[in-house]
């Protein structure tokens, strides 16, 4: 069969004539348009209004698609949103322990105050005047010195000291005057600790100049940073005209020196020397501390002294262990004087305190288990009443405010009744006694209303 012949290829030949217009048949058609009228007015119109009508219908068609999509993504996001923290509220606080603490033995003369630090004030006598603090002055020495020269506890004595020509000048005047002193020789050296003994234990004025001149190269340059210092720690009532206090212008207060005596506390290695009873020097050899109840009533330090211009004074720190915590009385006495001589006076006036004060601390259950103690609250209304799940126990006295603080867990309603839902809190100083916290009801958890809407 020829090629032309088979069906397929007849096929193909005709589709191709019928798909193509010769060219008198698109002259024809184009003339055939040319002779067609043009639209009228309102065939525009209505063919612009046809236009305009299916445009906005689009429009609203994608309109109503955002809105609806915006409408489920945001509901979505509402209802996956994490709900909102429950707040306690109505609590009880602070609790006042009930009673009033007994008349502490306050001197009858002179100035003097109690305080625990974390927990309050036990009260004061006649504190509010700047007075002559004699050789307390040398806490606030030591304190300076030990911030600007640290030395570690555990054996380490630090950098040597050689004694000066204004140290033995300054020696050889206080002892002339019948002031406390160290002896020294020229030529001498001592440690930084070696001095700082002198100074705290013995309160060895010569001590305070040896210091203050090595720390800041003179006298008066030193006494300018123990100023900066006082004002640093809120010293509020004390100036110091030198490092030793042998000055009457030298004064304080004791509420600002309990506030120096808790600062310098914390140094460790100034903690160690206070609790010292004896030391021994290079060429004074052994001295007693002037603290003679150190070691008793629970006294751990801090420091006594005495001369014309300010009578006894003795700033002290006392501890006792209360329901498993060790409770720190800080207070301060002034103007001190007896038959027995106005170091004895003082000391024996900060014993009959500390123990008058250490008696009236002890374990007080400020709230027992099962105290209803608040409200928790969430935000979408529901509401549960919490109470304590143990009793909570602190160191205290009679007469004392607790401030109470909860603290409560990360929670994600609802609630079971008696879920555990924080703690309740009490921080005193820096030890913290806690007590779990449980609701007593169940709380609801959000409707799907309040969950989109809110």
């Amino acid at each position: 069969m020829a090629p032309r012949d088979r069906p397929g290829e007849r096929t193909r030949a005709a589709h191709a004539r019928q798909g193509r217009l010769d060219r008198a048949t698109k002259k024809r058609l184009a003339d055939l348009g040319r002779q067609l009228p043009p639209p009228s007015e309102e065939d525009r119109k209505a063919m612009v209004a046809d236009r305009v009508a299916r445009l906005k219908r689009r429009l609203v068609v994608g309109l109503v698609v955002l809105v609806l999509l915006a409408l489920v993504v945001g509901a979505a996001a509402q209802w996956l949103r994490p709900l909102p923290q429950p707040a306690v509220v109505s609590l009880t606080t602070p609790v006042h322990v009930p009673g009033t603490v007994s008349s502490l033995p306050w001197p009858s003369s002179g100035e003097a105050a109690l305080d625990v630090p974390g927990l309050g004030s036990l009260g004061q006598a006649r504190a509010s005047q700047p007075a002559p603090i004699a050789t307390l002055a040398g806490v606030l020495t030591a304190y300076v010195v030990l911030k600007d020269h640290p030395v570690p506890t555990g054996g380490a004595s630090g950098p040597t000291i050689s004694v000066t020509s204004q140290t033995l000048a300054a020696y050889q005047a206080g002892s002339a005057a019948g002031e406390p002193e160290i002896p020294v020789a020229a030529g001498e050296t001592l440690t930084e600790l070696n001095a700082l003994e002198g100074l705290l234990v013995d309160s060895g004025n010569d001590m305070a100049t040896l210091l203050a001149d090595w720390d800041a190269g003179t006298t008066s340059a030193f006494v300018a940073k123990m100023n900066l210092t006082a004002r640093s720690l809120g010293l509020r009532h004390t100036h110091i005209t030198d490092p030793s206090g042998a000055d009457p212008g030298t004064v304080s207060t004791p509420s600002d020196l309990i506030r120096l005596g808790e600062a310098a506390m914390r140094i460790p290695v100034f903690s160690q020397i206070v609790s010292l009873g004896q030391t021994t020097l290079p060429v004074a050899g052994l001295h007693y501390n002037a603290n003679f109840d150190l070691g008793q009533d629970g006294i751990v330090g801090i420091a006594a002294g005495a001369d014309t211009a300010a009578n006894g004074c003795f700033l002290f720190a006392a501890q006792k262990t209360v329901n498993g915590q060790t409770v720190t009385v800080y207070g301060a006495v002034l103007g001190q004087s007896g038959p027995s001589g106005p170091d004895t006076a003082a000391v024996d006036a900060g014993d009959a305190l500390v123990k008058a004060a250490l008696a009236a601390i002890t374990a007080v259950p400020v709230v027992a288990a099962g105290h209803v103690v608040g409200d928790l609250s969430a935000p979408w209304g529901a509401s549960a009443s919490i109470v304590v799940a143990g009793p909570l126990t602190v160191a205290a006295w009679p007469g004392l405010s607790v401030p109470l603080t909860a603290r409560l867990d990360h929670l994600t309603g609802p609630l079971p009744s008696g879920s555990k839902v924080g703690v309740l809190r009490v921080r005193e100083g820096s030890y913290v006694v806690t007590a779990a916290l449980e609701s007593t009801t169940s709380l609801s958890g959000p409707s799907a209303f309040w969950r989109l809407t809110r």
